[in-house]
Parts: C-alpha cells; sequence; structure tokens
C-alpha cells in the first residue's frame, strides 16, 4: 500500500520560507516521479514542481527561482522548499507519486495548508 504524507505547511509572512516534506512509504522515490501540486480556494489544482525518475526537474514559472523540489533517496522523503513567499503561494498543497513520467499521478497525499500573511 501506496502512503504519501505531507508535513510542513502553516502560517508564514510574505517574504519568508517555509519547507514541506512528503514522506513516502510503499514505493521508491528514486524511481518515482515525485510532484508537488497546490490548490486554492475556487481555483484548479497546479502543478508547481515536478522530480522526475530520471531526474528531470520541472518547475512552473510563478515559482521558478523561489522554490526548489528535492530528494532524500535514503529517507525515502521528498521536500519542497518555498521561499520568497507571496500571498498567491497560499493554497492546499499536495505531495504526488507516479512510477510514469508525470502526465498523471496515481497516488497522492492528503494535502497540508500553506497560508501567507501579507
Amino acid at each position: 500500500q501506496v502512503q504519501l504524507v505531507e508535513s510542513g505547511g502553516g502560517l508564514v509572512q510574505a517574504g519568508g520560507s517555509l519547507k514541506l516534506s512528503c514522506a513516502v512509504s510503499g514505493r521508491t522515490v528514486r524511481t518515482s516521479t515525485m510532484a508537488w501540486f497546490r490548490q486554492a480556494p475556487g481555483k484548479e489544482r497546479e502543478l508547481v514542481a515536478r522530480f522526475a525518475w530520471i531526474g528531470v526537474i520541472y518547475y512552473r514559472d510563478t515559482v521558478k527561482g523561489r522554490f526548489f523540489i528535492s530528494r532524500d533517496n535514503a529517507k525515502n522523503m521528498v521536500y519542497l522548499q518555498m521561499n520568497n513567499v507571496k500571498a498567491e503561494d497560499t493554497a492546499a498543497y499536495y505531495c504526488a507519486a507516479t512510477s510514469g513520467i508525470g502526465s498523471s499521478y496515481e497516488y497522492w497525499g492528503q494535502g497540508t495548508q500553506v497560508t501567507v500573511s501579507s
């Protein structure tokens, strides 16, 4: 059984930093494409960052240079370092995993809320 558990969300001031963690069990992050999505109230879920199993990393334009995705193979964890956060980063953040290249995801966490105060 695959489980993804996010943590690290909370309230942060604009311009501050926050690090989200995703603990993965039931599959190996090293051989998975891992991603972070977010969904703000009234908006569609959007891909924030992706770490493909082949090593290719993707960021959506609005977070480039501010957010950084990483993985720890030994701990089987995935992280999202969020720097210089903005009010528009406020959303529920979800960790997702797939055995493919990232066109769809079979496994999802329950989400962690990030709220940026201006």
